[in-house]
């Protein structure tokens, strides 16, 4: 499987995550030591990746369940030896974010170091 295919399919398990409000495949997509950082309308947020699995977790139901609809555009992966760095804009909590992903190619597995949000507006 090519690099681009894993690191698709890691920003994939990302999206998944909280589209199904399932902490697990947060943990399986990010690296341990990760950070989530941006701003939502009451200032900057930063997270470790067990409070960002937590906080993914305590969203029941979840969006699936919900019926709402998935939205997740990869805009671009710039990939350079074993790191690589998405840019992708999806939907969660009524929100459409713009996000930044760092990702490491760490034992031939491709993670999520960092993810860097902004949010744009409210979802469509």
């Amino acid at each position: 499987m090519s690099d681009i295919k894993q690191i698709r399919d890691t920003i994939q398990v990302y999206f998944d995550s909280m589209y199904e409000s399932d902490p697990g495949k947060v943990l399986d997509a990010f690296h341990p030591d990760a950070k989530i950082t941006g701003y939502l309308e009451d200032g900057l947020h930063e997270m470790t990746v067990d409070e960002f699995a937590d906080f993914v977790g305590e969203q029941q139901p979840s969006a699936k369940e919900k019926g709402e609809p998935a939205r997740l555009e990869i805009l671009s992966i710039k990939e350079a030896g074993n790191t690589a760095v998405a840019r992708i804009r999806d939907d969660y909590l009524g929100m459409t974010f713009l996000d930044g992903l760092s990702l490491l190619k760490i034992d031939d597995r491709w993670c999520i170091y960092n993810k860097l949000f902004h949010v744009e507006g409210p979802a469509d």
